[in-house]
């Protein structure tokens, strides 16, 4: 998979996106959404995120294999130098690195833009899952854990969360010139 290109996503993508979410929605745990949303609903959200600055990426050979992005974790504004990931990848692709690319390119995209921690909200986040795996892998530590906070496919899940600091995390004061403060100040 060593010709897989990672660019930021475009809305000529969000027909694939949406295919790959419905996909994600109808047959797994990560997303705790029972219906697939349609592709209208997808450019709402993609065209919220774009607009806030945040990195929207896809992974791409010969069409698009995944995507990643990352948004506000909470909206309140002491959050603002956290951020929430989101990694899908194909049926077809799973098992191939192409969620670790997505997510070796969004942690560098997030900290070029100075955030300082990224979180992990998984859903199902048993041991063994891909999604638990791929994120200590990358050095996300667990943070913790709501039991039965999910019900889907005839089952209770639990939801992990899990953090990974950048940019010195909480032990420097805030770069005035990161992303966060700009907006947060109203100088884009």
């Amino acid at each position: 998979m060593s010709n897989i290109v990672i660019r930021p996503a475009t809305p000529a993508d969000l027909d694939t996106i949406t295919e790959i979410y419905a996909d994600a929605v109808a047959n797994g745990t990560a997303s705790y959404e029972l219906e697939p949303p349609a592709r209208a609903e997808m450019e709402t959200r993609f065209a919220a995120l774009s607009a806030g600055g945040f990195p929207y990426l896809v992974a791409e050979k010969g069409g698009v294999l995944g995507y990643a992005y990352a948004g506000a974790f909470r909206p309140r504004p002491a959050y603002r130098f956290i951020v929430e990931d989101s990694v899908y990848v194909a049926p077809g692709a799973k098992g191939q690195g192409v969620g670790l690319k997505l997510m070796r390119s969004l942690i560098e995209a997030v900290e070029a833009a100075g955030f300082r921690q990224i979180v992990a909200v998984i859903g199902d986040g048993r041991a063994d899952s891909a999604s638990v795996r791929l994120h200590e892998k990358l050095g996300f530590r667990h943070s913790g854990r709501l039991e039965g906070s999910g019900y889907k496919h005839g089952r209770w899940l639990d939801t992990v969360f899990m953090q990974l600091s950048l940019n010195g995390g909480a032990s420097v004061a805030p770069d005035p010139d990161s992303l966060p403060e700009r907006k947060f100040r109203g100088r884009n």
